[in-house]
């Protein structure tokens, strides 16, 4: 029904993890669902036009509008939320804690472990996102030009496991963790290093600049 909207920033608000955008259109404020990844977005461009693409949502007597900040994202919300079991939220929380490309990547190449590691989602969610959408998403992201690069490093389970237990350790949440190993894991150099200590220094370096 509502493919975006362009208007000004008015406010963002957050209520129980869930961040609303108040977008101002023609002089009328669109209360809109956002992830909280496309907020830190939002607030650097609070006096400027914006454009956010929009999925309407209609729920027993809710009207639900959500918004990103791209269509391909978009696009990805709506195939997370054909899959049986995977709500409106929980697709939000795939992209906040993913990422578009690297959300697309664990599905296409049927990473469970990544995908389980989004709060809410098990096992059998995560199998279940990769049996229904793995071969729609190989397809769909050449054409919606999202870059997944099949072949890409992922640290082993080993290291993974060590470099998880010790950024917990040191105070750092489950959303930092996934996001500073989702960036470091493009290091070409490090793709080649097996050695621990460099990717827990390498992931502490980037979250002491976030």
């Amino acid at each position: 029904m509502f493919n975006y909207f362009k208007g000004i920033v008015n406010s963002i608000n957050a209520n129980n993890n869930r961040y609303f955008l108040i977008l101002e259109v023609n002089n009328i404020g669109y209360e809109i669902q956002v992830p909280s990844r496309f907020t830190r977005q939002l607030e650097s461009n609070s006096d400027q036009i914006i454009s956010v693409f929009t999925h309407f949502q209609v729920r027993d007597d809710q009207y639900i509008l959500y918004g990103f900040e791209n269509s391909a994202q978009r696009d990805l919300f709506r195939q997370l939320i054909s899959v049986s079991g995977v709500g409106s939220q929980t697709a939000i929380a795939l992209i906040d804690t993913l990422g578009l490309e690297e959300l697309v990547q664990a599905i296409v190449t049927g990473n469970i472990r990544l995908l389980s590691k989004t709060p809410g989602i098990g096992q059998k969610t995560a199998e279940r996102i990769a049996l229904e959408l793995k071969t729609k998403l190989a397809q769909w992201r050449v054409n919606a030009g999202v870059r997944v690069d099949s072949g890409n490093f992922l640290p082993s389970e080993e290291i993974m496991a060590d470099l998880e237990m010790t950024l917990l350790a040191l105070g750092y949440t489950n959303n930092e963790i996934q996001q500073a190993i989702s960036v470091i894991s493009q290091d070409n150099l490090l793709q080649k290093n097996p050695h621990v200590e460099e990717w827990i220094r390498s992931a502490i370096a980037f979250l002491s600049l976030n």
